[in-house]
């Protein structure tokens, strides 16, 4: 958007990349373009873990209330023939892992005068403190 107006104002590609902060035919590729550019996100590949989703869930609903480490999952799946590597199984069950509840926050208070407070400063002097 920047390098178009700059264009308009007809200052050079050498002038503009200067201003800018890039390079020469980086000005010609904008300048060529019809629209803005815009970030497109690349379509989402299915993983290698997503056949064994399904068996994941299964095995961590039936192991409630405790939890199945990773590594203990990652030996079944590979014997069911998955071929990833376990930091994508635990990237998957931290997403199924529940969050845990807020404890609510107990306050302590007394009456005035019955409790004192100090926050303590040390200060340093030279070399030694």
């Amino acid at each position: 958007m920047e390098i178009q107006l700059l264009s308009k104002h007809g200052l050079s590609l050498r002038r503009i990349a200067a201003e800018v902060g890039c390079a020469v035919n980086t000005v010609r590729r904008h300048l060529a373009l019809e629209a803005v550019p815009k970030y497109e996100r690349k379509i989402k590949r299915v993983s290698k873990l997503a056949p064994y989703e399904h068996y994941l869930r299964e095995r961590q609903t039936a192991a409630q209330p405790n939890w199945i480490p990773a590594s203990v999952l990652h030996r079944e799946i590979v014997e069911r023939g998955y071929q990833g590597g376990l930091s994508q199984l635990r990237a998957f069950m931290r997403s199924l892992r529940p969050a845990l509840p807020v404890e609510p926050e107990v306050r302590f208070e007394t009456a005035m005068g019955e409790q004192l407070q100090v926050d303590w400063v040390e200060f340093r002097k030279g070399r030694a403190p």
